[in-house]
């Protein structure tokens, strides 16, 4: 099997607008969350979120480009420009046939149909659509715009397995490269959620944490007294190349990807199984495919979102998995970000990344009061992050449905 290796990143973040950025925000602990200023969120129970800051579309797009895309869409081409740019690509020099694109996205373009929807509803009845409504609205098109915009004709397709998406993302784009189907693929996820439909959705289903008076603390996993996720919104890039494509012109190799496993809970609409099953299968799926045993992992970045059940039974599996554990960090990192949702697996895959290239773990914040289970199993990285020799880093993710996206990223060596 071929080698695939990392070769370019970009991040927009609730903690940084790229990836120095955000990885300075995340090693120092910094959180996103703060009242909603995207619509008024008054009469919601959750009035807060970690939204992206200071971003303008027009330091990246034309004005007749920014009525086209929605923002999910435009956070998916920021982040790429970002990734392209910081892998020194010039697609002129490379066979774009061989070049594809996967992407991932959970709701696509659902501030767009929101608003569509809402002014048809409020007309007189009479269909006045945006002719662009369906092309922003669905949830491939930012993968096709992408590819559209640097000539990409390879493989094109876009992922959705709720907030395992851009895992699933970066898995397939591991693979097909690893196949010999391409010889690079830009990969990551977006998503666009902060409005009126998503917080009100998932507040309805009682995911999202209802701490208004303290939102930068609401994001507190593990946690005796963690109350639900804190939405968040962004994208995560990730450029994915064979070695020997990345080696002739001469990329700068961040990291190596080793394995990917995925697997399903196939126990329950929106919660985990109370024993991790999906998530502990998933996690054994990526050793295997890696060719690795336990011990060989050296930090796990958990999808730990904050809600009861999630957070305790993804630590049930990591036991299962890799035993009373006290060398192995462990940290939850959407503490600061908030859940990016279908861009959660690529921010976090960043996070493995620069953890195993800086040697420098994330921490967990907002963490006091660990659940009884797990507070000698292992060592959650609470409060200030941890300089250690990182090899390999392991990221989880899952989804509504019971899916589950596990990758591992390596140390590179020659």
């Amino acid at each position: 099997m071929r080698r695939v290796v990392v070769t370019g990143m970009g991040a927009l973040t609730p903690i940084g607008n790229n990836v120095n950025d955000f990885w300075a925000s995340l090693t120092n602990g910094v959180s996103g969350a703060a009242a909603i200023t995207k619509f008024d969120a008054s009469k919601f129970k959750t009035r807060f979120a970690c939204e992206v800051k200071h971003f303008d579309p027009l330091q990246y797009f034309e004005k007749a480009e920014v009525r086209k895309y929605d923002l999910y869409t435009q956070y998916a081409l920021a982040a790429t420009a970002e990734a392209v740019q910081n892998a020194g690509i010039d697609f002129e020099q490379l066979n774009r046939n061989r070049i594809g694109v996967i992407w991932g996205s959970g709701n696509g373009g659902i501030q767009t149909f929101q608003q569509q929807v809402t002014e048809f509803l409020q007309g007189d009845g009479t269909p006045r659509f945006n002719p662009y409504f369906i092309p922003k609205m669905i949830v491939d098109i930012a993968s096709g715009i992408i590819s559209i915009k640097y000539g990409l004709r390879g493989i094109n397709f876009t992922t959705v397995s709720a907030c395992a998406t851009s895992n699933t993302a970066i898995i397939d784009a591991f693979n097909y490269i690893k196949w010999n189907k391409a010889d690079m693929i830009i990969t990551g996820g977006s998503e666009a959620p902060v409005c009126e439909t998503a917080v009100g959705g998932f507040g309805a289903s009682k995911a999202l944490s209802t701490l208004n008076d303290s939102p930068e603390t609401a994001s507190r996993p593990f946690d005796v007294s963690r109350d639900g996720f804190v939405m968040g919104e962004g994208a995560g890039a990730i450029i994915l190349e064979e070695l020997e494509h990345a080696q002739k012109r001469g990329a700068v190799i961040y990291a190596e990807i080793v394995g990917g496993g995925m697997a399903a809970d196939a126990y329950h609409l929106t919660g985990t199984h109370p024993e991790g099953e999906g998530a502990y299968l998933g996690m054994l799926a990526a050793l295997e495919d890696a060719g690795l045993v336990p011990a060989d992992i050296d930090y796990l970045n958990t999808h730990a979102t904050s809600t009861a059940q999630g957070d305790t039974s993804e630590l049930r599996a990591a036991e299962r998995v890799f035993g009373k554990n006290s060398a192995l960090n462990i940290s939850a990192t959407k503490s600061m970000t908030g859940h990016l949702l279908g861009a959660a697996g690529a921010v976090e895959a960043i996070a493995c990344i620069k953890a195993v290239q800086e040697d420098l773990i994330p921490p967990t914040i907002n963490t006091t009061h660990v659940e009884p289970e797990f507070e000698n199993v292992f060592d959650l990285t609470l409060g200030k992050a941890v300089s250690k020799k990182v090899n390999y880093a392991m990221s989880n993710t899952f989804g509504f449905g019971g899916h589950i996206a596990t990758t591992i990223f390596k140390k590179y060596e020659a």
